[in-house]
């Protein structure tokens, strides 16, 4: 099952005023199309390449079964660079050109938060976005909560269980180091509100512009945020912004620990990190804690844990082809993947429940009829018309020895 090749981007948004074209229904004898926008190269490359390649593993074995009810789940994938503009592009010309079902597997904040008033324009068509890689408010919450259904926990509960636990531990100079965008400041709304609940403030907060990489100095960040002598520090970015400011801060003695949501993709992180310290002769990986959405994967007493192993190594995914920075190497498992075949696993239960001849019209009754299913995490699942959220938990991570382990001291928190 491979990606279909990019094609030439659509059309602006907002280019005519006119109602919007008949729309194919993206179903035939022997398809279903899901439509995709997302990160396959720039700074946040590995995140969609490992969304797209968990989905995959899971699509590929439903496939080679029969598919849903005798039809292919067939993604057509486009590359945004996790980039505004290029989003909004990809998807008028999925709704509007391609014959796609539904949108699904988006990723990022910026991207989804410009894509969702689309959803409006095609509103008469029932469009809907399906499982972005996001944990931001705006898909939660009028006017588009009715339009988009998440599966992961929110940024905010991610941040809420990062504060409790580190106020539980005597942290009370918290700081924050965030991406100057939709992202970055839905997460520091996250640590304002957690802090709030305690009566304490953000001691001092310092971002960057989304797209530095790496090898970007954060030394300027690190100062300022050094000044205030902070006991913890929150980053909300990506895995190379939050990578290089590690970097940076343990450099510069600052030994505090610092903590990072799910969105950074951490074994993105870690890699990078590692190679850093081979570079520089120290470690980099001491002290640092992540919040995740989904279980550990190598957790194999976990149904959906045996299978997604299972899967992956019988499957191991390409990236989507001509889409990916060639010199990428995906790592064997990751949280990242691991959330993406869950959101196919998901995905598919979904499309089963509108039955031999789908519409869109039938979707929002079959994913609001879904009461605890099991998905093989030991965690319900469960939506319904003022729940458009299925999963409500949030686990921790530490790296030990180089290698990420779950942070037993931390229990998982459902919020």
């Amino acid at each position: 099952m491979q990606a279909e090749p990019e094609p030439t981007p659509a059309a602006q948004q907002g280019s005519s005023t006119d109602s919007p074209p008949a729309i194919p229904d993206g179903v035939s004898d022997d398809t279903i199309v899901l439509g995709v926008s997302a990160a396959f190269q720039g700074t946040s490359a590995g995140l969609g390449t490992e969304l797209y390649r968990g989905a995959q593993a899971y699509f590929a074995s439903v496939n080679e079964n029969g598919g849903v009810g005798g039809r292919q789940v067939v993604l057509r994938v486009y590359n945004d660079g996790y980039s505004p503009d290029p989003a909004v592009e990809n998807t008028i010309t999925l709704i509007e050109e391609d014959d796609i079902f539904l949108l699904f597997n988006y990723v990022g904040t910026p991207t989804v938060t410009r894509v969702l008033p689309l959803l409006t324009v095609y509103e008469e068509q029932s469009m809907f976005l399906f499982f972005p890689f996001t944990g931001a408010e705006p898909q939660r919450n009028p006017p588009y909560h009715e339009m988009a259904f998440n599966l992961r926990a929110s940024y905010r509960q991610e941040i809420a269980g990062l504060v409790e636990n580190l106020i539980a531990e005597g942290h009370t100079r918290i700081a924050v180091f965030y991406q100057a965008d939709a992202y970055g400041r839905s997460g520091w709304d996250g640590v304002v509100r957690a802090l709030e609940h305690y009566g304490l403030d953000i001691v001092a907060e310092a971002t960057y512009t989304r797209g530095a990489d790496f090898e970007t100095s954060f030394s300027e960040q690190v100062d300022i945020l050094s000044a205030s002598e902070p006991d913890a520090i929150i980053e909300i970015g990506s895995y190379q912004a939050c990578g290089g400011f590690i970097r940076d801060a343990r450099d510069a003695g600052l030994d505090v620990p610092i903590l990072n949501v799910s969105f950074v993709g951490t074994e993105n992180l870690l890699e990078q990190l590692k190679s850093a310290g081979e570079e520089n002769g120290r470690d980099y990986t001491e002290n640092l804690i992540i919040s995740q959405v989904v279980p550990y994967y190598n957790d194999t007493a976990l149904p959906a844990v045996q299978e997604y192993q299972a899967l992956m190594d019988k499957y191991n995914p390409s990236p989507p082809a001509g889409l990916t920075e060639p010199d990428y190497q995906s790592p064997r498992y990751s949280f990242v993947s691991f959330e993406g075949f869950l959101n196919a696993k998901l995905m598919v239960e979904i499309l089963k429940q509108l039955g031999t001849n789908p519409t869109r019209e039938q979707i929002p009754a079959a994913v609001e009829s879904i009461q605890a299913f099991d998905l093989g995490i030991d965690v319900p699942v469960s939506f319904g018309p003022d729940r458009h959220q299925g999963l409500d938990v949030v686990y921790y991570t530490t790296i030990e020895d180089g290698q990420i382990v779950p942070l037993v001291e931390w229990q998982e928190t459902s919020k």
